[in-house]
């Protein structure tokens, strides 16, 4: 099962997350636990994430994301992140 997959959004799916809640965070690097799945549209910004396999995937502006609930992964954010989000 795939755990993550990136894709570059179509128009209607980039205003549709533009309803979405936004989510901003610094450069840093932290661990982080998907409970619940999560989908967003990277706005701004550039990540690189390393899941629990060891398997790395680049996140930067103008992608969309789905993280399925219970991946376990590490974020590197590399420019300064702003994404609209939505759980479930």
């Amino acid at each position: 099962m795939e755990r993550v997959k990136v894709w570059k959004p179509s128009e209607r799916e980039i205003e549709e997350a533009k309803n979405w809640p936004v989510w901003q965070k610094g450069e840093s690097v932290f661990d982080w636990f998907y409970d619940e799945d999560e989908t967003f549209y990277m706005v701004e910004g550039e990540v690189e994430v390393e899941l629990d396999s060891g398997e790395k995937v680049r996140i930067s502006a103008g992608d969309m994301a789905r993280f399925k609930a219970g991946t376990g992964c590490k974020w590197k954010v590399i420019k300064k992140v702003r994404k609209h989000y939505r759980i479930g």
